[in-house]
């Protein structure tokens, strides 16, 4: 996707900041008690909860925190609440498609709040279905490639980079589909996809060779819409914001298309 890499970089930023002010722990911690219900509560035997406790790991969630979230999911919790996850629909400004997932006790009130959302920033809430045909669900696995040299507080040397041929053998001995090196603050990661049924063998292949960062599962667009307008750019991508400010959202994924420049200038 044009622009996916500089879109990537904002939302790391921005997840830094939800994590100062507690959002990401509420998240991850959601996640956590959804898949400990949805399977056994034991990660050992649970992939999607022990992809869950990773990512509350690598986001600095304590360890009491996910033991509770465990709990509750077990329904062991004294305040335990019944989630349920839904996928939302709609369109933002140009008929851009936007995919959401959200993890709510009240549908209803999680609804209004799109709602709400959607006709702030110049679009509407949709009916089910009506844009989830243009997404695929697939497997990310995000690998380091190359650490900062601010973050390692030293030069990096050519032997701290994963050498890519070697990386995409073994990509495809995982049975990867694809990969995309995108450049961070903290240096540079691949992410790599593939089917969802094969996310745990892609990702175990890969960490026993690579340092990886994260283990998800992302909805990816099958056709997308190029956007070149900046009032039009703006009003996306505050939608974007907007939506994922939601505490019952966990994931927004939509299928426009523009530059690295027009979305830095619409930051700017």
């Amino acid at each position: 996707m044009a622009g996916h890499s500089k879109w990537a970089n904002i939302k790391r930023q921005k997840a830094r900041v939800d994590a100062v002010k507690g959002k990401v722990f509420t998240k991850i911690s959601r996640e956590i008690i959804v898949a400990a219900r949805s399977g056994v509560p034991d990660p050992a035997a649970n992939f999607q909860l022990r992809t869950a406790i990773e990512k509350a790991k690598a986001a600095s969630i304590p360890a009491d925190n996910i033991d509770r979230a465990i709990a509750k999911g077990a329904g062991r919790g004294a305040d335990n609440v019944e989630l349920e996850a839904i996928r939302y629909e709609g369109y933002g400004s140009g008929g851009v498609a936007v995919l959401i997932e959200a993890l709510t006790d009240n549908r209803n009130r999680t609804a209004a709040t799109l709602r709400e959302a959607f006709s702030k920033n110049g679009g509407n809430l949709g009916e089910s279905g009506c844009v989830g045909w243009m997404f695929e669900q697939k497997g990310l696995v995000e690998v380091v490639m190359t650490t900062s040299q601010v973050k390692r507080g030293r030069n990096r040397t050519l032997d701290d980079a994963v050498n890519e041929e070697e990386f995409l053998d073994v990509c495809l001995e995982g049975g990867a589909e694809t990969y995309e090196l995108i450049d961070t603050e903290d240096g540079t990661v691949a992410e790599v996809l593939t089917e969802v049924e094969n996310l745990e063998a892609l990702s175990q292949t890969l960490k026993n060779k690579y340092t990886v960062s994260l283990v998800d599962l992302r909805w990816i667009p099958t056709t997308t819409i190029e956007v070149d307008h900046p009032d039009r750019a703006r009003s996306i991508l505050k939608l974007m914001d907007a939506l994922e400010d939601l505490d019952d959202v966990q994931t927004v994924t939509a299928n426009f298309e523009m530059t690295a420049d027009l979305m830095a200038s619409t930051f700017a």
